[in-house]
């Protein structure tokens, strides 16, 4: 499966899309990037005078690079049934802020996909390979005939 067909069966859209681009999926993990654009309107008022990214941001982006991407990887290569993953929790360390403008890379290595379920441990680096984030994450597949 092709970088670009992960990315095209996303189950997002701008302005809520955190990947710009895979650098890696196979069965083990997934690894991405993207880019906090300083335009984001979220960066307004979170903090007046300091913006940061918001954790719950830095959540998604690992979540959607890392658990997301992998898990479709994973469905279409294991010919598994199934739409996509919803998060369904998360425990993340947060080390140092995101700043508007940086550039940040998210890794994961699979914990366990079964029953429907997956498990992965992520990272997230900044742009001098610094950990920002780190934690678990897992998601269960919506079914195919889910309405």
């Amino acid at each position: 499966m092709k970088y670009k067909d992960i990315l095209e069966q996303l189950p997002y859209q701008k302005p809520f899309l955190f990947v710009d681009s895979l650098e890696k999926v196979d069965e083990d993990g997934a690894e991405g990037n993207f880019t906090f654009r300083s335009d984001q309107p979220f960066y307004q008022g979170h903090f007046k005078d300091n913006p940061i990214t918001p954790g719950v941001l830095l959540t998604e982006c690992c979540a959607q690079i890392g658990l997301v991407c992998l898990g479709i990887y994973l469905i279409r290569s294991l010919d598994t049934t199934g739409k996509a993953f919803a998060l369904s929790s998360s425990e993340m360390q947060f080390f140092i802020p995101v700043y508007p403008g940086e550039t940040v890379k998210v890794r994961s290595q699979l914990h366990y996909f079964r029953f429907n379920k997956l498990k992965c441990g992520v990272r997230m680096y900044n742009a001098r390979n610094v950990v920002v984030c780190k934690g678990i994450l897992a998601g269960m597949l919506i079914p195919e005939d889910h309405e």
